[in-house]
């Protein structure tokens, strides 16, 4: 279960590919930059390990699929690539096992916290609002109904596993994270003392792109909705269901370009408003971090830039997505 909750963090709230970002994984952070990723964990003997690899985005190679939904579609994929490889190097570490891995019990593993999460997330909120108003094919009605159950499922879940001793230090290290970034960012020097200054929630966090994302999916299942009510008549459960996930990718993409006018356009009220329950959110999703915990955190974003460092820290950035 303790697994499978870590799968879970993965999946739903993952920072989105930006200049500087990543995310926390069992007793460490990845940092991901241009051009390359690092993890660094610090291992039960209290040692501090790095992974870095080279990394050139999709849209990079190919600028023809930069383009607005696609990109974010693209990004998703390659941040969850990345961040189930980097969690479960994490997990060797730190919880080493006397056996060899079987790559078949992983994929059930990642397969059931997908389908867990499908069936938490999608599958209940339909079931629940189909049984609320049964007979009420209004589109907008029923979205807006399942979007609110699917908010307060999020929540309960999300506090009660905020309960569980390695969560708690999961989202500490979530926490060091945003610190890090935050440093990064004000172009200050980066150290613990200077990161420690700084909020553990940020507005670029997946949190907040998981609470636009419920958004976007009320209006875009909606809108889905009243085209198939139209042309095929009354929407069963089931038909709701089998039809929404596949779309999920699409509202992705749509959630990730309003993310980029967000943090883009942060001062403006109607955007700003928009961030603040992803932010109070975190306030859920990030603990405060110790010293050792920052310091693993700024271990792994010293460690992806590698020697490129230096062309890049003491310069102002400002917290935006980049595609």
């Amino acid at each position: 279960m303790k697994l499978i909750n870590h799968y879970f963090y993965l999946f739903f709230l993952q920072t989105s590919n930006i200049l500087v970002g990543g995310q926390a994984v069992i007793e460490g952070v990845m940092m991901r930059v241009p051009g390359a990723y690092a993890t660094a964990v610090r291992n039960p003997k209290g040692k501090i390990q790095i992974d870095r690899h080279m990394f050139t985005p999709i849209i990079k190679k190919y600028p023809r699929y930069n383009i607005p939904i696609l990109r974010g579609i693209i990004g998703l994929y390659e941040s969850l690539k990345i961040g189930f490889s980097t969690l479960q190097w994490s997990a060797e570490i730190n919880e080493p096992q006397t056996k060899p891995s079987n790559l078949i019990i992983e994929t059930l593993i990642t397969l059931f916290s997908i389908i867990f999460a499908l069936g938490l997330f999608i599958a209940t909120p339909i079931g629940l609002t189909t049984w609320l108003i049964e007979k009420d094919q209004n589109a907008l009605l029923f979205n807006i109904i399942s979007g609110l159950i699917r908010i307060m499922i999020f929540l309960i879940y999300l506090i009660s596993i905020s309960f569980m001793s390695d969560v708690f230090r999961l989202f500490q290290y979530h926490g060091a994270e945003h610190k890090t970034v935050y440093n990064f960012e004000s172009g200050n020097e980066l150290s613990i003392y200077n990161a420690q200054q700084y909020p553990t929630q940020h507005p670029r966090c997946g949190t907040s792109f998981l609470f636009i994302i419920m958004l976007v999916s009320i209006i875009s299942f909606t809108i889905i909705d009243f085209i198939l009510i139209y042309f095929l008549g009354p929407l069963t459960a089931i038909m709701r269901i089998t039809i929404h996930i596949p779309f999920i990718p699409l509202v992705t993409g749509f959630g990730y370009e309003l993310l980029k006018l967000t943090a883009n356009n942060r001062n403006n009220l109607f955007f700003h408003a928009l961030a603040k329950p992803g932010l109070l959110l975190q306030n859920i999703t990030t603990k405060q971090p110790d010293d050792e915990q920052v310091d693993v955190a700024l271990t792994a974003l010293k460690s992806a830039f590698g020697n490129k460092l230096k062309d890049h820290s003491g310069n102002k950035y400002t917290a935006e997505a980049i595609g």
